[in-house]
Order: structure tokens, then C-alpha cells, then sequence
């Protein structure tokens, strides 16, 4: 579904993607690792087009996405952000529903609201949530909204930005199970970043290892523990000592 080809983007002197090499089969689940700073978010941005790369491809289902048709290539697509994101001055529904107000795939009102409600009970949240605001929300209940808006569309492609931060464990061990069955009931391919290793144990398929501007391992999860790479076996195991250093 999405392929990354020698990809590099540089900001200044700062090489942050320095041959960036990645294939995310089709209906399957691929979590990038790393630490902070290594250029997680910045290959998401390059896939979404936010960011242009300096050299390189990226191919979704074999189109460059560099030539396809804006608005229809980001309808491809559901995003769930840091933090969730949401907007303040708009209310639940109105957020999950913000895709379909407007642009390539605007639906009537009350259809958009309908749609909306159905995404929070698959999240998990009751009807009455709707017409509240984000600021009378938890911080697991934002998260669960910022996931119902990323499905709202029925998107293809799924990115989810460190889909845990900021919540306790056992609501994160709620959202990582409900990205699981959610992706796997839509056939959606789903590509995520996160350096908390019980998300990448409870919703990958494939694990890949952004490091140095490259991608230093990949493969399936499966064999994630005995890879025998030196710097994926430091950052699962959250060695100081190793190839990686820390930064003091």
C-alpha cells in the first residue's frame, strides 16, 4: 500500500531522513520506532505530502503521491494526532463529523451527525456525548474522540501519532486494543509511531526502526525480540549502554 523509496529531507544542515526505505504491505499494521527526534513524525508528513522530500519516492499502491490529485489522495486517509487535537470550539459530533461537512466527501448535516454517533458507540462512547465540548472530556475520552474522527471517512490508510501519550495504562491498553479491532475489522492499512513498547507489541503486525535517518531493522513483531540487531535490541529493552547514545 505505501512505499518509501530513498527517501531524504533536510532541514538546513539537519539531515533528518538520510535513505529512508519502507514497504507497508496492504491491510496490515506497521509501527515506526524510535527515539525522539529521529525523524518519526517527519516521514508521516512526507507521506501526507506536508512535507515535500528533497529525493526519494513514496508510492501509494504504486502512484507517486508527489503527482496525485490533492483532495482525493487526502480522502485516502484518517489520522489520529498527538493529544488528540481536537478542536475547542466545535462540539463531539462536530469533530468526528469534520471530514464530512466539507470538502471531497461532504455529506448533508444530519447524515454527518448520524455517521458521527455510530464512530463514538464504536469507541465506546454513548449517544449523549455528542453535543458536549472537548473541554468537559477526559484525557481517554479525547483520544477516543480523535479516533472516531480518523474512521469517520472510512479511510484506506490509518496514521496514528504516538496514539498513548498522555494516558494512564490502563486506558492506553483501551486505545491500543481498540486501534486493533478497528483496523482489522475496516481492512484499513495502518501506519503508526510510538516509542511505548506495549503499543507496538498490542497493535503491529510489522515493526520497523527509524534511526540515523534510516531504517536500521524491519520485519514482523514476531521476531522483534530475537532480531539480533544491536540498536533495535537497545531501544526495546531501554539500554543506556549500546550503539544508541543517550543523551545526557
Amino acid at each position: 500500500m505505501i512505499d518509501l523509496r530513498d527517501v531524504h529531507k533536510a532541514f538546513g544542515a539537519n539531515r533528518v531522513l538520510r535513505g529512508v526505505n519502507l514497504t507497508v504491505p496492504k491491510g496490515e499494521s506497521m509501527v515506526i520506532i524510535g527515539g525522539s527526534g529521529t525523524g518519526k513524525s517527519v516521514l508521516l508528513k512526507c507521506v501526507l505530502g506536508l512535507v515535500r522530500p528533497d529525493r526519494g519516492n513514496i508510492l501509494i499502491e504504486g502512484q507517486d503521491a508527489a503527482r496525485a490529485e490533492r483532495e482525493a489522495f487526502l480522502a485516502r486517509f484518517g489520522m489520529l494526532f498527538q493529544g488528540a487535537a481536537l478542536f475547542d470550539s466545535l462540539s463531539v459530533w462536530q469533530n468526528v463529523a469534520f471530514r464530512l461537512l466539507r470538502g471531497h466527501k461532504k455529506r448533508p448535516r444530519p447524515e454527518a451527525r448520524e455517521i458521527a454517533i455510530e464512530k463514538l458507540r464504536r469507541v465506546g462512547l454513548k449517544p449523549e456525548v455528542a453535543d458536549l465540548f472537548p473541554a468537559e472530556l477526559s484525557g481517554g475520552m479525547q483520544k477516543r474522540v480523535g479516533l472516531a474522527r480518523a474512521i469517520a471517512a472510512d479511510p484506506e490508510i490509518i496514521f496514528f501519532d504516538e496514539p498513548t501519550t498522555g494516558l494512564d495504562p490502563i486506558m492506553a491498553g483501551v486505545i491500543n486494543e481498540l486501534i486493533r479491532e478497528i483496523v482489522v475489522e475496516m481492512g484499513a492499512t495502518a501506519m503508526t509511531i510510538t516509542h511505548d513498547m506495549t503499543s507496538v507489541r498490542a497493535i503491529a503486525d510489522d515493526v520497523a526502526m527509524l534511526h540515523d535517518g534510516v531504517i536500521k531493522w524491519a520485519g514482523p513483531v514476531a521476531e522483534m525480540d530475537d532480531s539480533g540487531d544491536p540498536y533495535l535490541d537497545q531501544f526495546i529493552h531501554g539500554r543506556a549502554e549500546g550503539p544508541i547514545e543517550a543523551v545526557r
